[in-house]
């Protein structure tokens, strides 16, 4: 029924344009059904004024009434290619162009597979931010109490919740997950972590102090095992005096396959290179891990306390860095600097400094605008 009287009021419409007149014209759709029935707007490029509608984007009657306005030397359309059929069996060799929104809609879809193909995800800086330190802590999941303040004290600023992620290098569903919880309910990870290998070290102690007890009674070490429910090598273990609950290896790091080429990983990342880059180049010295296991290791590398003295020991040249969302510098592509919130003034002038590339591509498409 909709699309009946929409149809009937477009066929009632008057014509009271001089045909001699119009010389340019955009052709573009509109809906008269959204994802059902759509139909054509012919307006007049010089004038600015709608010439005439009509019901369908049917190529055939499109270029039927192109037809109809001979003097016509100029098309302007979208992408669409029936429009392209109709203007070119209307006015054979007649000049086509795309419309301004479509031009600016096309530079901005290439310039964002560009900045997603060249540059990573987080994109390093040298720190220029007064709070860099401390949002570099926040970047540690393990600090999940701070993280937590951190989304509550933005969200409470009127931040969107997709600006709080890109601020805290999270998803959104973490996001939103730290916005349903309480910060005062709960503590950090690593303070957990330390309790809970505390515990067990105590657990331990009383375990071996009970075998020790029993052995001073002369109970035999098969009779202690199995009190104890443990093995008569443990039993022995925990009888020695030179045994201790420390566990030496809490903590630890374990080197993998990756540690011939942290190094050279860390130095790469922090010139900008992109991990599959970075996997191109180690694989050829001998790498032969995934990729993922760089964006892991980059990321414990961030989270780690000891990260900044272990870069300044692998690179001479290092000095603190902070890191800005790739999404941020897109979203610089269609916005103003005011107008994105993830990313200040001092930030951006770095990055632009850093990567003068940058600086080319968002001009490019601020010129049109």
């Amino acid at each position: 029924m909709e699309k009946a009287v929409s149809v009937l009021c477009l066929k009632k419409m008057p014509s009271i344009v001089d045909k001699s007149s119009v010389k340019k014209v955009c052709v573009d759709d509109f809906a008269l059904r959204k994802r059902f029935s759509y139909g054509t707007v012919m307006v007049d490029l010089e004038s600015h004024k709608i010439i005439d509608l009509i019901p369908t984007r049917n190529t055939n009657e499109v270029k039927e009434w192109l037809s109809k306005y001979p003097n016509i030397e100029v098309i302007s359309r979208d992408g669409a290619q029936l429009y392209a059929n109709a203007a070119e069996r209307s006015h054979p060799g007649i000049t086509q162009v795309s419309d301004r929104f479509h031009i600016i809609k096309g530079l901005t879809e290439a310039i964002t597979k560009y900045m997603i193909r060249t540059f990573p995800a987080c994109i390093e800086i040298p720190a220029v931010s007064a709070e860099a330190d401390e949002i570099l802590k926040l970047h540690n999941i393990n600090n999940r109490k701070e993280r937590v303040s951190f989304a509550h004290q933005k969200r409470s600023e009127n931040m969107t919740v997709n600006e709080i992620a890109l601020l805290l290098h999270s998803s959104v569903k973490t996001v939103q997950k730290y916005l349903m919880l309480d910060p005062d309910e709960f503590e950090n990870r690593t303070i957990v972590k330390e309790k809970k290998h505390l515990l067990a070290m105590k657990q331990k102690q009383n375990e071996v102090n009970e075998t020790r007890a029993l052995a001073k009674k002369g109970v035999p070490i098969e009779e202690i095992a199995k009190t104890m429910h443990h093995t008569c090598k443990t039993i022995q273990r925990y009888l020695s005096p030179n045994y201790s609950v420390e566990d030496g290896h809490y903590n630890a790091r374990i080197p993998g396959k990756l540690a011939p080429y942290e190094a050279e990983v860390i130095k790469l990342r922090s010139e900008g290179m992109t991990y599959p880059n970075i996997h191109k180049i180690i694989t050829e010295k001998g790498y032969k891990g995934s990729v993922a296991s760089l964006r892991m290791f980059i990321q414990k590398e961030r989270i780690r306390n000891e990260a900044h003295l272990s870069q300044q020991e692998t690179c001479s040249d290092y000095q603190s860095k902070e890191y800005i969302q790739r999404r941020s510098l897109i979203q610089l592509i269609y916005k103003g600097l005011s107008d994105v919130k993830t990313i200040t003034k001092t930030q951006y002038e770095q990055v632009l400094k850093t990567y003068p590339v940058i600086t080319e591509i968002i001009c490019c498409n601020k010129r049109i605008l």
